[in-house]
C-alpha cells in the first residue's frame, strides 16, 4: 500500500478544495449589475439595495409582504378545459404547462386571495409574469372572475397587480374572449360601490393593458414599469418617427395622465390602505395595537 498516495494526498486535497457555493445565494440587479445577496433582496422586498431597481416580485412574495403577518387565504378558481384546441408549436401546450408548474411551483399564472391589509379587509389578484409570461388564459379570466364575485359578495375592495406579456397565444380566441369577460367582471365591483385598484408592474403590455388592467378607479404602478399595448419598436415602426426617452414606462405615464401614481414598492401598502379607507369612508388604519384595559378597576390597598 502507497502510504502517501491512499492517504496523505487525498487528506490534503481535502482540506484545500474549493467548497461548492449554491448558486441561488446571489442575484445580479438587471439595472446596474450589482451583486445582492439573496437574504437582503427578499427583506428589501425584492428592490435593489444600489439603484432601486424594482426586480420580479411572485404573488405570494407580493401577498406575503401586502396581507397583515403574511397570512392570507386564497380564492378558489374554477378550472377551464385544459387544452382545448389541441395546440402546439416546438411543444405541445400541456407540455409547457407542465414546464411552467415545475418552474414556478403555480398551478397558473395568476393567485387570487382575501385577507386583511392593515385591518383593512379586500380581495387580492396578482399576475405571475414567470409562469408563462403572465399570459391571459381562460383560468387567469376565471380567476379575476372569482375574485370581482368573493369581493361583491365579501363587500370588500378589490386590488389587481398586474404583470403580464398579453394574452396566450395557445389559447387563441379563447384567450382574447377573456379581454370582455374580465371587463364585466370589473364592472360587477364597480355597481356593487366598491374600489377597484390596479397596480401596474413591470410589465404590463398587450390585451391585459387594453382591458382589466386599464379599468381601475385608481391606477397606481411601480418605478419604471414598461406599460403598453404595441411594443415601442412597433410604434416607431408604425408612425416612423422616434419615440420619447422613457416612453412607456411609469413615470412617463404618470407625467401624460395614463396613471394617478407611482409608488416604490416599500410605500405601496400604506398608500393603498389609505387609499381604500377614504373611499369606502372608514377611519385612518390603526397604526399600532394597544392591550385591552382591564374591565374591573383595581382595589385600592
Amino acid at each position: 500500500m502507497n502510504w502517501i498516495t491512499n492517504y496523505v494526498r487525498p487528506t490534503i486535497n481535502s482540506l484545500f478544495s474549493r467548497r461548492e457555493v449554491p448558486e441561488n445565494l446571489w442575484t445580479k440587479c438587471p439595472e446596474c449589475g450589482t451583486m445582492l445577496f439573496h437574504r437582503e433582496l427578499a427583506d428589501n422586498l425584492n428592490v435593489c439595495g444600489n439603484c432601486d431597481h424594482h426586480l420580479a416580485f411572485t404573488p405570494r412574495e407580493r401577498f406575503a409582504a401586502l396581507f397583515d403577518g403574511g397570512v392570507f387565504t386564497e380564492v378558489k378558481v374554477p378550472e377551464p378545459i385544459a387544452d382545448p384546441l389541441h395546440f402546439r408549436d416546438q411543444k405541445k401546450y400541456p407540455e409547457r404547462m407542465k414546464a411552467a408548474q415545475k418552474a414556478t411551483g403555480e398551478k397558473e399564472a395568476m393567485l387570487v386571495a382575501e385577507g386583511e391589509m392593515n385591518r383593512t379587509p379586500i380581495v387580492a389578484a396578482a399576475q405571475n409574469f414567470a409562469f408563462m409570461g403572465g399570459s391571459m388564459s381562460m383560468y387567469v379570466g376565471n380567476a379575476i372572475i372569482a375574485g370581482a364575485e368573493r369581493a361583491v359578495k365579501l363587500k370588500r375592495p378589490f386590488v389587481l397587480f398586474s404583470a403580464a406579456g398579453g394574452a396566450r397565444m395557445q389559447e387563441g380566441i379563447l384567450g382574447l374572449m377573456q379581454m370582455p369577460r374580465t371587463t364585466i367582471a370589473v364592472e360587477m365591483v364597480k355597481d356593487a360601490g366598491l374600489p377597484y385598484i390596479v397596480v401596474l408592474t413591470h410589465p404590463t403590455t398587450g390585451g391585459v393593458t387594453a382591458s382589466y388592467a386599464m379599468l381601475g378607479d385608481v391606477q397606481i404602478a411601480e418605478p419604471n414599469a414598461l406599460i403598453g399595448f404595441a411594443g415601442a419598436r412597433v410604434i416607431e415602426q408604425t408612425i416612423r418617427e422616434k419615440l420619447p426617452e422613457g416612453f412607456q414606462r411609469s413615470e412617463y405615464l404618470l407625467d401624460h395622465g395614463m396613471l394617478d401614481r407611482v409608488t416604490h414598492r416599500k410605500a405601496l401598502k400604506e398608500e393603498l390602505t389609505t387609499i381604500l379607507r377614504m373611499l369606502t369612508g372608514q377611519s385612518p388604519a390603526v397604526k399600532g395595537d394597544l392591550p385591552k384595559p382591564d374591565p374591573a378597576p383595581a382595589k385600592a390597598g
